[in-house]
C-alpha cells in the first residue's frame, strides 16, 4: 500500500548509525545541502550514547554538537525521515517502529533492496519511484549507484543490452575499521613486517599493496554477493530486466572513491560524440576526459566530491554497438550518504 502521509517542509530527521563512517557523512551532507530540517537526531548503539558529534547545522538546526542518543523503537517518535546506515540487522529490527511512527526510512543497507514493495532509487535515474514507497526506500549498493548514474543518459540514447563492469573498490566500502586497517597495514608493511605478522581483520587477505577479487560472500555460481547486487540492482533501478550485466568486484588499497571499468553494448549505434554530449548534460555526472593532457578521473584525487566522474570514453571495437569508459565516485558521498539525502529531498513538498 502506497504511503499517504505527507512529509512537512521542515522535517525532523533522524540519523541512525550516526557514529559510523556513513552516519558522519550523513551529517556533513545535510549541512552541505542545507537540508531544511527543523531537528536532527543522532542515534547509535547504547555504547555510543552520550558521545558528541560536531555538526555544521542545516535548516533550522544551528551549528554545534549533537549528543548521540541510544537508538530504541521510541527514538522515532515525531520523526519524519530516518536515514539509516546501521547494518541490515538493525534496519530489519527497527523497520516496524520507524514506519509505525509515521517516518520514512531511507535505508543504506541491503536489507530491503530487492523487496517488491521497496523502491530502489538513484535520484538522477528513477526519481519517480519514490512515489510508490510504503514507508521504506532503499539506497542501492555503492558500486551500483555510480554505474547506473552514468548508464542512464546513455540508455536514453539507445537501449542498453549488455554491461561488463570491473570494479576497483576502496577500503571505505567496508567501513571505518577497514579504512583504519589500510592505514595500519601499510605502516606495518613499510616497517618490514612479514605477511603473517600483519593485522588482517577487516578483509580476507592483506589489503596494503594488494588487490582482493572478493567482496562479500561467494555464491553457488562462484560469483560474489557484491557482484550479484550490481546485476540485480541495475535491472531494478533501470526498470529493464533484459539488461545483461557481468560484474567482477575487486577491493583495492584506496581509502575513498570506487573506480569502475565499464563496457556497454547498445541495441543501436551510439557514437562517442553523442555519448559525450549526453553525459556532459546529465545531472550528477562530470566528464573529465582529455587524453592529450592526461585528464581522467582518479580515486585518490576525488575524495569528498559529489556525483560521478566519467573519463576514458571510447569505442569498444569488440562488439557491434559498444562503448567503454572509466567511472569514479566517492563511495561515502554519492555511493551512500549523498544519494540518501537526495532521496530525502525528493520527499519534500515540491514548490
Amino acid at each position: 500500500m502506497a504511503w499517504t502521509k505527507e512529509i512537512p517542509a521542515r522535517p525532523v530527521v533522524a540519523v541512525a548509525g550516526a557514529t559510523g563512517a556513513v552516519g558522519r557523512e550523513f551529517l556533513k551532507v545535510l549541512h552541505d545541502l542545507d537540508f531544511p530540517a527543523c531537528e536532527v537526531r543522532a542515534l547509535a548503539s547504547a555504547r555510543s550514547a552520550g558521545k558528541k558529534l560536531e555538526f555544521g547545522g542545516c535548516g533550522d538546526v544551528p551549528a554545534g554538537e549533537l549528543v548521540v542518543q541510544e537508538m530504541t523503537p521510541e527514538s522515532f517518535e515525531d520523526v519524519d525521515i530516518a536515514l539509516f546506515s546501521a547494518g541490515s540487522d538493525v534496519s530489519k529490527a527497527m523497520r516496524e517502529a520507524v514506519v509505525a511512527a509515521g517516518a520514512v526510512m531511507i535505508d543504506n543497507s541491503s536489507a530491503f533492496r530487492m523487496d517488491e514493495d521497496v523502491p530502489l532509487v538513484v535520484p538522477e535515474v528513477n526519481p519517480g519511484d519514490v512515489s510508490w514507497h510504503s514507508g521504506v526506500i532503499a539506497n542501492p549498493n555503492c558500486s551500483t549507484i555510480q554505474m547506473v548514474a552514468a548508464l542512464k543518459p546513455l540508455y536514453d540514447l539507445s537501449r542498453i543490452t549488455r554491461v561488463v563492469v570491473s570494479t576497483y573498490q576502496a577500503a571505505s566500502g567496508a567501513g571505518a575499521p577497514a579504512m583504519r586497517e589500510l592505514y595500519d597495514q601499510t605502516r606495518e608493511f613499510l616497517d618490514g613486517k612479514a605477511d603473517d605478522e600483519l593485522t588482517v581483520k577487516a578483509f580476507q587477505h592483506r589489503i596494503a599493496f594488494n588487490c582482493i577479487p572478493h567482496i562479500d560472500k561467494f555464491l553457488e555460481d562462484d560469483s560474489t554477493k557484491e557482484e550479484w547486487k550490481m546485476v540485480a540492482e541495475t535491472k531494478k533501478i533501470m526498470g529493464d530486466d533484459n539488461i545483461k550485466v557481468a560484474a567482477t568486484c575487486v577491493r583495492v588499497p584506496v581509502l575513498r572513491c570506487h573506480g569502475e571499468s565499464i563496457n556497454v553494448e547498445f541495441a543501436d549505434e551510439v557514437t562517442v560524440e553523442a555519448a559525450r554530449a549526453a553525459l556532459e548534460a546529465a545531472p550528477g555526472i562530470t566528464v573529465m576526459d582529455d587524453p592529450a593532457s592526461n585528464a581522467y578521473p582518479m580515486p585518490g584525487l576525488l575524495a569528498g566530491t559529489d556525483g560521478a566522474y566519467v573519463g576514458r570514453l571510447r569505442r569498444d571495437p569488440s562488439v557491434e554497438h559498444g562503448l567503454a569508459f572509466w567511472n569514479v565516485a566517492d563511495q561515502i558521498r554519492k555511493g551512500a550518504a549523498l544519494n540518501a539525502v537526495q532521496i530525502a529531498q525528493l520527499l519534500l513538498p515540491q514548490a
